[in-house]
């Protein structure tokens, strides 16, 4: 507005100029004084016109510099996420305003100065925030499915995996009679309790290092991988030689220190979903394993708690599609702890099949009568045999219809 006014004046005055000089008062003094005014105004237009278009070309140049910053400032923002470095160091970012307020020579103050790069730093901060609400789990950050290898046993490959074993590892006979019927089968995993965190501390606590040595004794004889449950961060650092999937079970999906002691082993973790926990704070509780540089995850949904009683826990299918859509990682469903009820086994598992679960688990025993843990929910060998072979059918005929 100030530029089409300045404009607009010195056209009046040139028009007035025009018309004085083209009459009789030429020569007169008021026609030199108009002459000498207007070519005052028009030196003070020319000069404030260059000041104008200098303070828009250092604009411009300050906006390019910010942008060329904020781009400087997303590469060091990935490689100080590549490497696990905090991404805003206050000491730093500190001693980076002294040096720029040190280097101030005016007009500006030390304040105003301060003041400006603060912004600069808190804009910078927002260019992170929506990444970093984002989790790694999750489909935002990579599209392509997760496949899981398991010493070259993939899961989450396209084809349904299963686990077995028995709730509690008891003693060698046991178990190497499950491993047996389980690699009869021509299956690869092996699934055992060493550590069995109870809600009674008067129950069966299971075998602990003697339990996982048993593990790895059957497991090499019948080449399977073993997938056990680890309840702490120092039971992870003699365990982790014996077992090939560390299982995090319910009762520890929020155990922040197992979580993140988990991601940094790099062995394939199976993280059970809490039974009071939404999908959110399970996809939370694997992005602590993810975000510590273990990717190779596999997410269990074992049925959450309700007001339910005629199943041990009430079986939440819809979290199958819903972790499908929302993370990359693969998901199998444990349907033994999901119902609690041998005459469940079988229905959840189709249905677990069909809604797009990558693979079963379930809990089978030579003997369930006389098992030390859950012994009305886990299989015997011959409803086992049962249950794998109506499975293995049901399954085929999904991977038909795909």
């Amino acid at each position: 507005m100030t530029l089409k006014r300045n404009y607009f004046i010195i056209s009046k005055w040139q028009s007035i100029y025009k018309c004085f000089s083209s009459r009789l008062f030429k020569n007169s003094f008021l026609i030199k004084l108009l002459d000498k005014l207007l070519g005052c105004m028009m030196v003070k237009y020319t000069e404030l016109e260059e000041y104008r278009k200098q303070i828009h070309d250092i604009n411009l140049k300050i906006l390019s510099l910010l942008s060329e910053r904020g781009y400087v400032e997303k590469k060091l923002h990935s490689i100080r996420e590549n490497e696990g470095v905090i991404n805003f160091d206050p000491i730093q970012e500190q001693m980076m305003l002294d040096l720029i307020v040190e280097k101030n020579e005016g007009p500006y103050s030390n304040q105003s100065i301060e003041q400006i790069f603060k912004e600069i730093l808190k804009a910078t901060l927002s260019l992170f925030e929506e990444d970093s609400q984002t989790l790694y789990v999750s489909r935002a950050k990579k599209s392509e499915d997760t496949v899981v290898s398991v010493n070259g046993e993939l899961i989450g490959a396209g084809h349904p995996s299963f686990i077995f074993g028995p709730c509690s590892v008891e003693s060698y006979e046991q178990t190497r009679k499950v491993a047996q019927a389980v690699k009869e089968k021509g299956l690869t995993f092996l699934r055992g309790g060493a550590f069995k965190p109870r809600t009674s501390p008067y129950d069966f606590q299971g075998l602990g290092l003697d339990g996982l040595k048993i593990l790895k004794e059957v497991g090499t004889e019948f080449n399977l991988q073993i997938v056990s449950e680890i309840v702490s961060p120092d039971q992870l650092e003699f365990a982790i030689d014996y077992i090939d999937v560390i299982q995090i079970g319910a009762r520890n999906m929020q155990n922040f220190e197992l979580l993140k002691a988990a991601g940094r082993s790099r062995k394939p973790v199976l993280l059970k979903r809490g039974f009071a926990a939404t999908i959110e704070e399970f996809l939370n509780a694997a992005e602590y394993i993810y975000s510590s540089g273990n990717h190779q995850i596999i997410l269990c949904e074992r049925g959450i708690r309700t007001f339910e009683k005629s199943t041990r826990n009430t079986l939440d299918i819809t979290a199958v599609p819903i972790l499908k859509r929302e993370t990359h990682l693969p998901v199998i469903v444990d349907v033994t702890h999901s119902t609690g009820r041998k005459d469940l086994l079988l229905p959840a598992a189709r249905a677990a099949l069909a809604i797009g679960a990558d693979g079963i688990m379930a809990e089978v025993h030579p003997n369930p009568k006389f098992a030390m843990s859950d012994a009305q929910q886990q299989m015997d060998l011959v409803e086992f045999d049962h249950f794998f072979k109506e499975i293995m059918d049901f399954s085929s005929g999904i991977i038909k219809k795909v």
